[in-house]
């Protein structure tokens, strides 16, 4: 007998045009095929990109991040969603149809595992900045009454929440399509038979309808970007004025600097705002100055420093910078005044640059420290903690108001404007000298009945005891006539005891002040590390995916304070 052996065949590798869907394939995430009925445990693997060849290997489950730019963007629906097909037939289609104003007309749908959630595809011809894209489609559709939320709807690229200390973090990661589990849906949401090649002629004809519409996106973003910071009216009201000095542009000659200034106030405290991811500093500002004047009306008929536009641009970029404006919705308040007048703009010195960067390295290790709970309270350990930083012992001295724990605040005043800085007197603690002084002042112009004493009644200390009158007597009769022995060591003894009771006064009162303040400090360490555990709080309860993944990293890292949650 002859059995027929069957033939080998190699496994059938996914197009290549599938895989160039999945531009960005840094911090990627990865988990093992999990058993029936349970979920995977996701990681992620940040030391380098993923390969075709993984995706192809199919050894594991695979997921993707977005990039700065995206050219598609996916709505997840979990299978216990009120949003699912089995809970609310029409419930997608009413979110679809809150897109199509920015020229979302039409999707690709499959099933995101055998859990049963949907993943909506929207793909689209021209690439769109990520953040702004996924605000902008978070906006549209809870106008439209949904909720975006974990485990009931999620967009993809995730809108990010703004950090001041201008930390990245990742936009959330979506496992990609066709994988186990992983089927498309026709429009009565029934799986069909599904492969890489269909994924593709699907895709592609999805994206050939979809065109974003870049004039919805700009306002719908504006209003957006001032709901999010809920601009006040006061705020309102001066982009309002800023925005109509500068868009009627150039209408005559000597205008440039005006120009210039107005929009280099308005790109710094409103860029973040309008057209950007984060607040606009450094180099970054005045490519926006740039940008925005040369796209004025008039600009070509009338600026005449087109020919080093660039460094005038920069000239008030650096003046904005260092006056009292500040980025709107941070932190850093300043004093506010008057406008900004057209004057001609004065950079700052390099000592100012070095000491502000200086300072701004200090706050940010200081900062660091705060956050993982190690800043010591003794002033040596910390200035020994900040040298691992890279800050050097000279410039910590210079900047002890930032970091000595004898210069620090409850409510921090003012911040100084002087470039050599140094700890203040009053938390230097008075000289021996001046704490007598002013014993003396609180002590000794009383007499033993309470009674205040007059100017002239306070003369030097006398001797008392039986020797009183002859002593007094002595000096009346003869002011250069020295003492007897005995008056001597009379006299030294009532002042050694005075002296003494001095000493001791002063002792208390150090002992005390020192007292007061390490129990400020603790108290100030203490409210920080509760605002920390507070804001750990509120992230886990957001249910945003990466802020969750934050929040658990944070209680991983500090396990005696999860009673604070």
């Amino acid at each position: 007998m002859h059995t027929q052996s069957k033939q080998f065949q190699y496994i059938q590798e996914w197009s290549e045009e599938f895989l160039s869907l999945w531009p960005h394939r840094y911090d990627y995430i990865w988990a093992e095929h999990p058993q029936h009925g349970q979920r995977p445990e996701w990681k992620t693997e940040s030391r380098h990109p993923l390969s075709d060849r993984l995706i192809r290997q199919g050894s594991y489950l695979y997921g993707v991040r977005f990039g700065a730019q995206t050219n598609y963007c996916l709505l997840d629906i979990d299978a216990g969603s009120p949003y699912h097909p089995k809970h609310d037939p029409l419930a997608i289609g009413r979110i679809l149809a809150a897109l199509e104003p920015l020229g979302l007309v039409t999707h690709l749908a499959c099933t995101s595992s055998y859990s049963g959630g949907i993943h909506l595809y929207l793909p689209f011809q021209s690439a769109q900045k990520s953040w702004q894209l996924a605000l902008v489609v978070q906006t549209l559709i809870e106008n439209a009454g949904f909720k975006v939320a974990l485990g009931q709807l999620e967009i993809l690229p995730n809108p990010k929440v703004y950090a001041t200390d201008h930390t990245p973090s990742l936009y959330a990661a979506h496992r990609l399509p066709m994988q186990a589990g992983s089927y498309l849906l026709n429009s009565h949401w029934e799986v069909i038979w599904s492969d890489s090649s269909s994924f593709v002629r699907q895709w592609n004809l999805v994206q050939s309808r979809n065109d974003i519409d870049e004039l919805t996106l700009e306002q719908i973003l504006q209003a957006a970007r001032r709901k999010q910071y809920r601009i006040s009216g006061k705020g309102e009201k001066f982009l309002n004025d800023l925005n109509a000095e500068i868009e009627v542009g150039w209408t005559g000659d000597g205008q440039t600097n005006y120009l210039l200034g107005r929009i280099a106030m308005r790109s710094y405290i409103f860029g973040h705002l309008l057209n950007a991811a984060f607040p606009l500093e450094g180099q970054t500002l005045v490519n926006d100055i740039v940008t925005v004047a040369s796209s004025l009306p008039g600009y070509q008929d009338y600026c005449g420093h087109q020919h080093e536009i660039e460094k005038r641009a920069e000239e008030w970029a650096r003046c904005v910078e260092n006056s009292h404006y500040y980025h709107y919705g941070s932190s850093k308040f300043k004093s506010t005044t008057t406008l900004l007048s057209p004057v001609e703009p004065q950079p700052p010195t390099w000592n100012q640059r070095q000491s502000q960067e200086a300072r701004d390295r200090i706050r940010s290790a200081i900062a660091d420290m705060l956050n993982q709970g190690t800043l010591p309270a003794d002033a040596g350990k910390r200035h020994q903690a900040l040298t691992k930083y890279g800050i050097g012992g000279e410039t910590l001295y210079k900047h002890k108001d930032l970091w000595h724990p004898g210069c620090l605040w409850i409510t921090p005043p003012d911040p100084p404007n002087s470039e050599e800085l140094s700890c203040p007197a009053a938390f230097e603690g008075p000289t021996e000298a001046e704490e007598v002084t002013s014993l003396l002042d609180r002590n000794g112009s009383k007499d033993t009945t309470g009674k205040d004493l007059e100017p002239s009644e306070l003369s030097p200390v006398e001797p008392k005891g039986s020797n009183d009158k002859d002593v007094k007597a002595s000096r009346e009769s003869d002011p250069f006539k020295e003492p007897k022995n005995e008056e001597v060591t009379q006299l030294k003894l009532e002042l050694q005891g005075t002296l003494g009771q001095i000493k001791a006064q002063i002792q208390a009162q150090k002992e005390a002040n020192q007292a007061e303040r390490s129990h400020q400090l603790q108290a100030q360490l203490e409210a920080r590390r509760t605002a920390q555990a507070e804001k750990m709080r509120r992230y886990l309860e957001s249910g945003d995916r990466i802020l969750v993944e934050e929040a658990m990293r944070w209680m991983q890292a500090n396990p005696e304070i999860l009673d604070t949650l």
